[in-house]
């Protein structure tokens, strides 16, 4: 089952003026780097990397240094696939975290390749069993509208099941009280209500808001600051009892055990689009589970990952919420590929059956939606 060819597609489209504003800006396009991967057999195994505001310079790296590696080598020897491109490019060469997005997506092609090659779903193959994962409505939606607004926004998404939901916060602390307060008033206190901050806090900031999660028992305050900033998570966790929140922006196991060295963090957020794919996500998920963190991944951008975060959270120990995208218009959700997931009217999401991820793409799609320039939000 050697590995004839890898190939990459980069691939966006705009968004209608007036999309989600968040602590990073306001969202003008999505942008996703897709991963086809074909062995000598004739399968053929789908991922996705994270475009990492890049996904040009992402698929290109796939297409060259990482093809030339790997290219050759037994598609279902995922360890050691994995082991190669970490000792002669992500550890030696100086391309970090271009290189763990990169290979994220091949990593998943992979694991899709092993599944359809045996004909199991990717959750029996890691170990798991299929059941229902309880998810939150997230994804690139519920932004800094007006309270009114932002309750009308979540409203059909309470009708449909969900139990949990993310608002984004990094506005600024008055406006994001507000929003949370409303949110929690129109909904109640059997509603799990979870923060995102996408690095738009200060310690300030987060000394007052800080108060007043713990009073509306918010879930967890998610990325207040960049990945890097041990200093200022150390500090912030001593504002409050509201768990935070990260991991998203964290590459492999070896940066998430420093995280776990620092111990402030206690919900754990890795993106099998970015940490490593889903062998490397395994892994950190077992760490976490050794000292009862539990292991939310974040949901990328189309229905390939999602579909695959399903499959990880039946397989793991330590499982918390599916991340579902429930923004408006995602054509990587909708298009691109067949239904990754469903919303049950429990909450819940259950894995897809049939072998590997169980997303059929649609090529065509790629096609027609070439990448886009420049970068995301604005």
């Amino acid at each position: 089952m050697k590995i004839v060819d890898i190939k990459a597609y980069p691939t966006s489209f705009a968004l209608p003026p007036g999309g989600p504003r968040l602590g990073i800006g306001q969202a003008v396009k999505r942008d996703a780097v897709m991963v086809k991967v074909t062995t000598e057999d004739g399968i053929v195994g789908w991922g996705e990397s994270h475009h990492g505001r890049a996904h040009t310079a992402v698929a290109r790296l796939i297409e060259t240094t990482l093809k030339s590696l790997i290219m050759g080598m037994d598609a279902s020897d995922v360890v050691g696939i994995w082991a190669k491109i970490y000792q002669y490019q992500l550890a030696s060469h100086g391309m970090g975290a271009g290189t763990s997005l990169a290979m994220s997506g091949i990593d998943m092609a992979l694991w899709d390749i092993r599944g359809k090659a045996c004909g199991w779903p990717l959750y029996k193959l890691l170990g798991g069993r299929s059941k229902a994962v309880p998810a939150y409505a997230g994804g690139v939606a519920l932004g800094y509208q007006p309270p009114a607004q932002l309750i009308d926004e979540a409203a059909p998404h309470m009708e449909a099941g969900y139990k949990a939901l993310k608002l984004r916060v990094g506005d600024s602390p008055r406006a994001d009280i507000e929003r949370m307060q409303a949110v929690r008033n129109a909904f109640g206190d059997e509603v799990d209500i979870l923060t995102d901050a996408n690095i738009g806090y200060t310690i300030e900031d987060v000394r007052r808001v800080m108060p007043v999660m713990d009073e509306l028992n918010i879930g967890w305050l998610e990325e207040p600051f960049p990945a890097h900033d041990h200093a200022s998570y150390k500090q912030a966790a001593g504002y409050g009892r509201t768990p935070l929140a990260a991991g998203e922006n964290h590459f492999t196991r070896y940066e998430f055990s420093r995280v776990l060295e620092d111990g402030v963090i206690r919900i754990w957020q890795g993106d099998l689009s970015k940490a490593g794919g889903v062998t490397e996500c395994m892994r950190i998920a077992a760490m976490g589970s050794a000292f009862k963190i539990p292991f939310h991944p974040h949901s990328s951008m189309t229905g390939i990952n999602q579909a695959a975060s399903i499959h990880l959270l039946c397989a793991i120990d330590n499982p918390g919420y599916f991340e579902a995208d429930i923004s408006r218009a995602n054509k990587f959700r909708d298009e691109l590929c067949s239904l990754p997931w469903r919303i049950h009217p429990d909450g819940t999401v259950r894995p897809n059956e049939a072998p590997g991820i169980g997303v059929e793409v649609n090529e065509e799609f790629l096609v027609k939606h070439p990448a886009i320039e420049g970068p995301g939000y604005v």
